[in-house]
């Protein structure tokens, strides 16, 4: 398959440095990279530490007849598929706001037609003055995309608005731009991570879900083109790139999000491990041990929470796909397809966590599906990406055999 095409424009700031980090993240996620960098770039990153992790020489010089005799610098404009400009410091957006083309840089940026990914990166007070907004808006207006800058100890020694945005949250802004579309016009809820019943102010009833398969799941659904909600239960993962996140404590909580974005979506994936009971009652203070009798131990009531899987399977669907998932330590299989006939979802994925290097807090997992009527399709142990991409390829599959109208409205909160 025909790798995407990624120009990397670099400017002279400090955060150049970050800039071969970003470089090798794009080629490792499948991107074809080449480099441009202005004169003042050259003098913070060296071009052949660029060219040793893209596979390609550095552009540097507008007027280099070596260089244009390789690739001219119109067709390496044309040749982008996506301009990431990173960093971009202030007197570079200045010039990009007036359409400057005075050096390799800015007559690419200016030259092409491909979408531009801005980084920006420089002191607080330049970031925040008048002049720095108003290139930011006129570049906003113009289509450009901006990621960052984010705050912290500047290499200027401020604090604030300036740092380049990481490297990683770049390249999966990347990855989701250049997505390929396929679930467009989809609205998606996923489920991630475990639920914490409270006992007491400082200890709750929880599991081992570190939500890496549903955040997963959902990231993929975003690259894809849909719209995304995410209901996650505590976790410290950040929220991928286009999504809407809803963050969770209790069952009960998870519960009232789902059913309250069910009327919006045409998609529900049930990632997450939701704990089936909760006490009957919080204490509203700390349990303490020397309050109770030598030797004694509290007891804790409990009772059942909700079933949200099978409460939204049991609602009208109206070509609506719902799915599972099924943790299981042992006759996963068996498990798994007992759970799909209670639920009554369109497919369960079955997890089984008892397998080395899968399962809990792992970046891989072994799955199947399990789908109504006795079929079921194993996957080999892959990282929780490939799971998600093979999962969606399964349900774009499904929704292709239902009616188009699910009879969902946007909601409210919705946004991109």
């Amino acid at each position: 398959m025909e790798r995407r095409r990624i120009l990397c424009a670099v400017s002279g700031g400090i955060a150049a440095y970050k800039t071969p980090e970003l470089v090798r993240g794009l080629v490792r996620s499948g991107f074809d990279v080449r480099c441009a960098i202005t004169a003042s770039a050259a003098r913070f990153v060296a071009p052949l530490a660029l060219e040793t992790v893209s596979g390609h020489r550095v552009r540097a010089d507008l007027f280099d007849r070596a260089e244009e005799g390789e690739i001219d610098h119109i067709a390496l404009a044309d040749w982008a598929e996506l301009v990431v400009v990173a960093p971009a410091t202030a007197n570079l957006l200045a010039r990009m706001a007036i359409g400057m083309a005075d050096d390799l840089v800015t007559t690419l940026l200016l030259a092409t037609r491909a979408p531009l990914l801005v980084a920006p990166a420089m002191n607080v007070n330049m970031w925040r003055h008048p002049a720095t907004r108003g290139n930011v808006e006129v570049l906003g207006r113009r289509g450009v995309r901006f990621i960052g800058p984010e705050s912290g100890a500047l290499a200027c020694g401020w604090e604030g608005e300036g740092r380049m945005a990481e490297p990683a949250r770049i390249v999966a802004e990347v990855t989701l731009a250049l997505g390929p579309r396929t679930l467009a016009g989809e609205r998606v809820v996923v489920t991630a991570g475990g639920t914490r019943e409270p006992v007491d102010p400082v200890r709750s009833l929880t599991n081992r879900s570190s939500g890496k398969m549903g955040f997963a799941i959902a990231a993929e659904a975003a690259r894809r083109g849909a719209e995304v909600v995410l209901v996650a239960g505590p976790s410290a993962l950040p929220t991928p790139p286009g999504i809407r996140r809803i963050d969770v404590q209790t069952a009960l909580e998870m519960r009232d999000a789902v059913l309250g974005e069910w009327p919006s979506a045409r998609i529900v994936v049930m990632a997450a491990a939701v704990a089936d009971f909760r006490p009957a009652d919080r204490a509203l203070q700390k349990i303490k041990k020397e309050d109770l009798p030598e030797g004694a131990a509290p007891s804790i009531a409990l009772v059942r929470n909700p079933d949200i899987l099978a409460e939204i399977s049991a609602l009208p669907r109206d070509g609506r796909v719902v799915v599972g998932f099924a943790a299981e330590s042992h006759d996963v299989l068996d498990s798994a397809r007992r759970k799909l006939e209670r639920k009554g979802c369109d497919l369960i994925v079955a997890n089984d966590i008892s397998r080395e290097q899968g399962g809990f807090d792992s970046d891989r997992n072994a799955v199947a599906f399990v789908w109504p009527g006795g079929p079921v399709e194993e996957l080999a142990l892959l990282p929780k990406t490939e799971v998600a991409a093979q999962l969606w390829d399964r349900i774009e599959k499904r929704l292709g055999a239902l009616p188009r109208d699910a009879g969902a409205e946007p909601s409210a909160g919705a946004s991109r």
